[in-house]
């Protein structure tokens, strides 16, 4: 039977399956980049690409389509238990980081490698110089940053599954 919470839902879950389950690629994106660099510009724009057209849009309307389930169930969706404050808490957090200071680092790893030259192969004894520190130092923020958001969202869906702190 047709509900308008039932639609809701739908679209809720459908939202968040198109925003964060390509979320769990970019460490194999990463894990590519650093074993093939000469083509780390492009796995970065391809993340970034990622990022842009279909997680952050994507998690942005979860929001609308909760505050429409609340809506329509006429109080039946219990939205003041702890357990949903903390996972809505949570999402605010990791939005907060995806989009101000995750995104914000991706695009200057990207407009660093599009200006930095390519790396040098190897000749007999002798060592590749490798990146700079300062991009080396971005890669592990973004690293430590997905970690977060990876047990952010981990987090917010044992709540939102299993609601234990009610």
């Amino acid at each position: 039977m047709f509900t308008w919470f039932t639609l809701f839902r739908f679209l809720h879950i459908l939202a968040a399956i198109i925003a964060f389950g390509p979320s769990f690629v970019f460490p194999i994106l990463g894990s590519f980049s650093n074993k093939e660099p000469m083509h780390g510009n492009f796995a970065l724009r391809v993340g970034a690409a990622i990022e842009d057209r279909l997680v952050i849009p994507f998690a942005l309307t979860m929001p609308i389509s909760g505050i429409l389930m609340i809506v329509v169930s006429n109080g039946a969706v219990q939205w003041l238990r702890f357990w949903f404050l903390l996972a809505v808490a949570f999402y605010v957090l990791a939005m907060f980081i995806a989009v101000v200071i995750q995104r914000g680092i991706v695009h200057q790893m990207i407009h660093m490698t599009s200006h930095m030259p390519a790396p040098a192969p190897a000749g007999p004894g002798a060592a590749s110089a490798g990146p700079p520190p300062e991009f080396l130092a971005l890669v592990r923020r973004s690293q430590m940053n997905g970690m977060f958001l990876t047990l952010l969202l981990v987090l917010i869906v044992i709540l939102m599954i299993f609601r234990p702190l009610s």
